[in-house]
């Protein structure tokens, strides 16, 4: 057996078994993964496509999309400050659903995803699911 194998299996001093090693954290949920961290009263969305066939079958091509107007807070900043420095709490959360106006944000590229940058104030609406 190697010698590091040998070391790892010896008891402790006081007679009691060697304490295991933590076991490792379950990878974070999908929503809460971002390379991208808001400040102020930002957030960051990633945009839900549109169906490409429609329930009748018929196929929209690329050209006839439309820009998507809605989709889901992967990130959320702190929330902006008032005149008298105290922070605004902001209205969403990670995981919900809004829509926002059509043209607003700051459109980037993280890791092959296309993701939006926007002010609270963008928002339109929540979406109750």
């Amino acid at each position: 057996m190697a010698k590091a194998a040998m070391t790892a299996r010896k008891p402790a001093k006081n007679g009691a078994r060697a304490a295991k090693s933590p076991a490792p954290k379950a990878p974070a949920a999908r929503a809460a993964r971002t390379k991208l961290v808001p400040l102020h009263d930002r957030i960051v969305i990633r945009p839900t496509m549109q169906e490409e066939v429609l329930a009748s079958g018929i196929v929209i091509p690329d050209t006839a999309k439309e820009k998507p107007q809605q989709g889901d807070v992967i990130a959320v900043g702190p929330g902006r400050l008032d005149d008298d420095g105290k922070r605004i709490k902001m209205d969403v959360q990670l995981g919900d659903r809004v829509l926002y106006a059509k043209y607003t944000g700051q459109e980037v590229k993280i890791d092959q995803e296309e993701l939006i940058v926007l002010s609270e104030k963008d928002l339109l609406a929540k979406v109750q699911q």
